[in-house]
């Protein structure tokens, strides 16, 4: 009963989406209209969460990240991480926050276990995040992430999705940031996930980014170690800090994928980039056992696809919004 899927790969990664509110509304996530809330019946508690994450964990399951929407505004999040660290099998823990909340919670996120961190800044300038994201919220983001390299926590890893016309400019800047600190700039390509308020006609790729990036100096490849995920990663001659890229849409990473996600709406799904998911929640409230849950689990990882259908020079649009699948 182990999470190996028809073209043999061992899926060991579970990204748990624990709510689907988030305190900003970032331009890429949020369409114009907003996005309607999932009721909070509907979304998992956290005991159901953990029981289907301890079933995954009896199949293989040994890396857990925790993402929302924004996972730090939901009510009781830092007892769910701690048990979480706690329970046998989990060998890894790790959230992605949008930084807004982290800078006074940076000690009750210590005390919860978790050690890694990935947070979402697009921009360093304050006038242009604010635009980005609808909030003021620059410098408090800012402090969180100075303040999270004080505590110890490590790696950090830092989110850019990269935006022609929005933050092209900045490309230089915020990889500066990995020769002054010990921070792993990553470089997204946008995934057209749902609605949103930009025009997708023109793509930012990694190949162009990189480009740019050279000016720099050297890229130097940093060999991949066991808990990574799916960026590539190199370094600047010198730098404490990496650079990174996520090439979702020109260099399918996907022969390497071994995630599965749970959504806060309770589903499972195989694939961000595919539409396909398994009824995880209805299960659960039905009073199913551990070997049902199990069976759901195999259920979703029949239907993992070799590859995703969303290509850079043909965007095709994944339903659903990134904020309740998990970022």
């Amino acid at each position: 009963m182990q999470l190996v899927d028809p073209y043999n790969r061992h899926l060991s990664y579970l990204r748990v989406s624990i709510t689907d509110r988030c305190n900003l509304r970032c331009i890429y996530c949020v369409p114009p209209d907003g996005i309607p809330k999932l009721p909070h019946l509907e979304i998992l508690r956290y005991e159901e969460i953990l029981r289907v994450i301890r079933v995954g964990v009896g199949m293989g399951i040994t890396k857990v990240r925790v993402t929302g929407g924004e996972p730090l505004v939901r009510q009781g999040v830092y007892d769910f991480l701690s048990e979480l660290n706690r329970m046998a099998g989990v060998q890894d823990v790790s959230l992605t926050t949008n930084g807004v909340l982290l800078a006074p919670n940076i000690e009750r996120l210590w005390q919860a276990g978790v050690r890694r961190l990935n947070i979402s800044l697009d921009t360093l300038s304050r006038e242009k995040y604010r635009r980005i994201t609808g909030a003021d919220q620059f410098d408090t983001v800012w402090k969180g992430i100075k303040l999270a390299l004080e505590a110890g926590f490590a790696p950090i890893k830092i989110n850019a999705v990269a935006l022609i016309g929005v933050n092209d400019d900045e490309l230089l800047d915020l990889a500066r940031l990995s020769l002054s600190y010990p921070l792993h700039i990553r470089f997204i390509e946008f995934m057209p996930i749902g609605k949103s308020r930009l025009n997708t006609d023109q793509l930012l790729l990694t190949a162009e980014i990189k480009r740019r990036i050279g000016a720099l100096g050297l890229l130097e490849p940093v060999p991949q170690g066991v808990l990574d995920g799916p960026a590539r990663r190199f370094r600047l001659a010198g730098a404490p800090g990496e650079i990174g890229f996520i090439s979702a849409l020109s260099h399918h990473f996907c022969r390497h994928c071994n995630r599965l996600r749970l959504t806060a709406s309770g589903q499972l799904r195989p694939c961000l980039l595919a539409d396909h998911h398994e009824d995880v929640k209805s299960a659960l409230r039905r009073g199913c056992s551990d070997q049902e849950l199990a069976a759901i689990f195999l259920a979703a990882v029949r239907h993992k696809p070799m590859d995703h259908c969303v290509a850079a020079d043909h965007p095709n649009r994944v339903n659903g919004q990134m904020c309740s699948i998990g970022g």
